[in-house]
């Protein structure tokens, strides 16, 4: 499912990566790496705030929906 999807609160494995390999290197430099946990912590207007590696990041959801959980 795509992290988009994902409910606040919720815990989530990262598996894969959609996209272009820019897009998929940008994500992987913030911290999104296949195996690490990513929980949803809150939504705003524009996005997702996520909780990964211990530090608190605002995505949007077209970002979001590229990322691939478990």
């Amino acid at each position: 499912m795509a992290l988009a999807m994902v409910g606040i609160g919720e815990t989530r494995v990262i598996s894969n990566f959609r996209g272009k390999e820019e897009m998929k290197r940008h994500l992987q430099d913030l911290g999104f790496v296949k195996g690490e946990l990513v929980k949803v912590v809150g939504e705003n207007a524009s996005g997702m705030i996520l909780l990964v590696k211990g530090v608190k990041i605002a995505l949007n959801r077209g970002l979001a929906s590229q990322i691939i959980v478990e």
